[in-house]
């Protein structure tokens, strides 16, 4: 980036994580968005109208310039400070990948102020190293569905583009923090509940591909990973799986570490099902998305043209 370039926009998506018992390996991308607006400054400045964002600190210490600066020092690089402008429709804390979005935005950030020249697998390992898991930001990174391994400083990861479907997005007012999820989490697993939690989670990769869709919510219902041990911190959670498969849902998962919970239903029905259980649970947003198969990018404003 270079002192006369105009002003460029980052584009990454919101994701959900797990699906149910893909804990810390399977991801989604979503049809929601934070977008940076960036022009270059004489200082830091981050500033947006969205009423969640605006208490964010708005210079340096900002999360997404903290990333993009130890990025950029990791690499040997300084970054010219920018104005920003942050809009983002993903709801903070609510388990739709808000800081993988914001992570991703960092490094995209840092990789072309600093024209690092990161590839998509140097991005996807700086992010899972911050993460600590590849399914989240994978997913923010690649678009599609993604399935990832983090093991021993490697990061392995299969985007998926050629499966479809869509979901309802059943999000509470109230936010849970992963910390305050994870905490709830058992610290050890015996062998044999190993082995079939992960039998679990492989059947679901199966059937999502081959779009066996009723197999694969009967496999996100099987979960042993983690939902069963984070269900008692939703207390709508039962009632709303139990309304969503009446309404043609064929399966019901926490998404990431929760509040929200994601309805999954085939291509076409969502609109429906979004509609049914916004009317029996007023109290909650129900949202439609789909998913989105681009994953991060990075363009021009005054050509719109897409990295």
């Amino acid at each position: 980036m270079t002192l006369n370039d105009s002003k460029f926009v980052i584009k990454v998506p919101a994701s959900s994580a797990n699906l149910g018992p893909g804990f810390d390996s399977i991801g989604v991308a979503l049809t929601l968005y934070l977008t940076l607006e960036v022009e270059k400054n004489e200082k830091w400045e981050f500033y947006s109208t969205a009423e969640e964002l605006k208490d964010l600190p708005s210079d340096e210490q900002h999360f997404i310039c903290q990333i993009a600066l130890q990025t950029a020092a990791k690499y040997g690089k300084e970054l010219h400070p920018c104005k920003i402008k942050l809009e983002s429709d993903i709801p903070l804390a609510r388990g739709l990948g808000s800081s993988a979005s914001a992570i991703i935005a960092g490094i995209e950030l840092a990789d072309y102020i600093g024209e690092l020249g990161l590839t998509k697998q140097d991005k996807l390992l700086l992010s899972t190293e911050i993460e600590g898991h590849p399914d989240n930001v994978g997913a923010s990174l690649y678009g599609g569905l993604v399935i990832g391994s983090y093991q021993q400083g490697e990061v392995d990861i299969i985007p998926i583009t050629d499966v479809s479907f869509e979901m309802v997005a059943v999000i509470p007012k109230e936010s849970l923090l992963t910390k305050d999820s994870r905490g709830v989490l058992p610290t050890e697993f015996s062998y044999s509940n190993a082995i079939q939690s992960s039998s679990i989670s492989n059947v679901l990769v199966a059937a999502l591909l081959s779009q066996n869709w009723e197999l694969a919510g009967k496999m996100m219902e099987k979960d042993l990973f983690h939902q069963p041990y984070r269900k008692p911190l939703i207390p709508f959670y039962g009632d709303v799986e139990n309304f969503a498969k009446t309404e043609g849902a064929f399966g019901v998962a926490l998404s990431g570490a929760g509040p929200t919970v994601l309805c999954f239903c085939e291509k076409g029905k969502g609109r429906s099902l979004e509609q049914s259980i916004q009317s029996t649970f007023p109290e909650m947003t129900a949202k439609l998305l789909s998913i989105d198969y681009t994953g991060s990018s990075i363009f021009t404003v005054n050509n719109c043209t897409a990295n």
